[in-house]
């Protein structure tokens, strides 16, 4: 029997050890990506809870079912991991670096035909308007257009350090991007 110390120790497993279980069917595998992420790709057999909205009531594997998280990197799937852990379930195992380490492996993902582009561009289309409206205002009519410009470059700056990405989800939080792909339990 595990310690509850034991229990809130994060459990991580590799992608072909993922992949075994999935082929076994004796996994529930959880996907606590946004929505428009798991509409534009997903782990086949995945089922859609963005950490955003996770009520760890709502996730109930079978007996005898491991219970799997997983993210785009491993960062949003540790903190899945801890407030699943924290709230009672025991057995949390997180996907060692999460869909990138799926795909490094070449296994099969899903994909929505009506998933709209990517979160990642769009925010390089958004960050890259503004840079450009700043720019054009700072040399044709306002020169404090090109604050616009400067906040924007600080935000990616900051965006790459962190790994935290506030445009991102601001617009994940868009209707188009809320209501795609959703997958319950």
């Amino acid at each position: 029997m595990m310690t509850q110390i034991q229990a809130r120790i994060a459990q991580t497993i590799a992608a072909p050890m993922l992949k075994r279980w999935l082929e076994q069917k004796s996994v529930l595998l959880i996907d606590v990506r946004e929505p428009v992420e798991y509409a534009n790709e997903h782990i086949p057999g995945a089922v859609s809870r963005p950490l955003s909205k996770l009520d760890p009531s709502q996730i109930n594997p079978q007996p005898g079912q491991r219970l799997v998280v997983y993210c785009q990197s491993g960062k949003r799937s540790a903190r899945a991991g801890t407030q699943l852990r924290s709230a009672g379930t025991i057995n949390v195992m997180e996907l060692q670096c999460g869909l990138s380490a799926w795909k490094a492996e070449a296994y099969p993902l899903e994909k929505s035909r009506n998933a709209p582009i990517s979160l990642f561009r769009q925010v390089q289309i958004t960050v890259g308007l503004l840079v450009l409206l700043g720019t054009i205002l700072g040399a044709t009519v306002l020169p404090w257009g090109l604050l616009l410009s400067g906040f924007m470059g600080t935000g990616l700056v900051f965006a790459g350090v962190t790994n935290t990405c506030v445009l991102g989800m601001l617009l994940a939080q868009l209707p188009y991007n809320r209501s795609i792909g959703q997958r319950w339990l």
